[in-house]
């Protein structure tokens, strides 16, 4: 016999493309930097996240005090 593990007591692990996808729903966006600071990813791998992203959302781009913050705007 196998063993049955118990998957229903394991709550989800957060990922850091959970939390960027937090971050982008909140009202205000987020900027570059705020998704760095969250994920610990240089740029480049979070520019290339939100790439990845815009397959199953829709990404605005506006300012925030001269900053280009990021924000959800629909999900897939």
């Amino acid at each position: 016999m196998t063993e049955q593990k118990d998957t229903a007591a394991a709550p989800k692990r957060e990922t850091k493309i959970d939390k960027v996808i937090a971050l982008l729903k909140r009202k205000q966006g987020a900027t570059l930097d705020e998704m760095m600071k969250a994920t610990g990813w240089l740029p480049h791998t979070t520019r290339a996240a939100m790439t990845g992203l815009k397959k199953g959302h829709t990404i605005e781009r506006d300012k925030r005090g001269g900053v280009s913050c990021y924000r959800i705007t629909k999900s897939a």
